[in-house]
């Protein structure tokens, strides 16, 4: 099977995407973190 060659640019387009892609999960694994203990500690805010 042939691999495709990227030149730099698209290596570093690919890398940045994928950063993004991680930071977005990673935003909203906490969000969902966050929004489950709040549901499961209802007083703790108050």
């Amino acid at each position: 099977m042939d691999r495709v060659q990227l030149n730099e640019l698209q290596r570093r387009s690919r890398r940045n995407r994928n950063i993004a892609i991680g930071v977005t999960l990673g935003v909203l694994v906490v969000i969902f973190y966050a929004i489950t203990i709040i549901k499961m500690a209802p007083g703790a805010l108050h």
